[in-house]
């Protein structure tokens, strides 16, 4: 979806309200996926010197544990808020996604919020304690499994910090 900023900037005398849905399917979040669109509400009010920018967003993402693999669904809702200046829209830095003719993509802006919400390594719950190395259970399944008291550590340098924990 787009929403054209600056002709918003220039000539807007009353506050423009849109709801959306922010169809992220095929994009890569690197991780995890969303179950559905995203639900967002899109709101630009004029102020004396430009605009103030309101996005709310509810997404279900779907992933997998980064412990024990197991599949995990949350639901995220949050909302940003953005001051912009004439200016901004024309300066090359600018830190909304807007094309040349000042058009802000709402569903650019919807991703890139997403990127910064959703943790990169989501867990099923804090307490999860993973998989067995030596087996592959999920340890919280009654894996019952014992590392071997004599084994060698992994590297020979590091054997003079065994003899020390004995």
């Amino acid at each position: 979806m787009q929403f054209d900023l600056q002709s918003f900037l220039e000539n807007a005398r009353v506050p423009y309200q849109t709801h959306f849905l922010a169809d992220l399917s095929q994009a890569d979040f690197g991780g995890f996926t969303l179950a559905a669109p995203a639900e967002c509400d899109f709101t630009a009010t004029p102020t004396t010197d430009g605009a103030a920018l309101l996005l709310c967003v509810k997404a279900q993402v779907d992933a997998e544990c980064a412990r024990c693999l197991e599949p995990i669904h949350r639901e995220y809702a949050f909302q940003r808020e953005y001051l912009v200046r004439m200016r901004d829209v024309e300066d090359p830095d600018f830190e909304l996604p807007c094309q040349e003719k000042g058009c802000l993509n709402l569903d650019e802006l919807v991703f890139q919020e997403l990127v910064f919400e959703v943790p990169t390594v989501l867990l099923c719950s804090a307490e999860c304690q993973g998989l067995c190395p030596i087996c592959g259970k999920k340890k919280a399944a009654g894996c019952t499994c014992q590392p071997a008291d004599n084994a060698a550590p992994a590297d020979a340098r590091l054997s003079i910090l065994k003899q020390l924990l004995s």
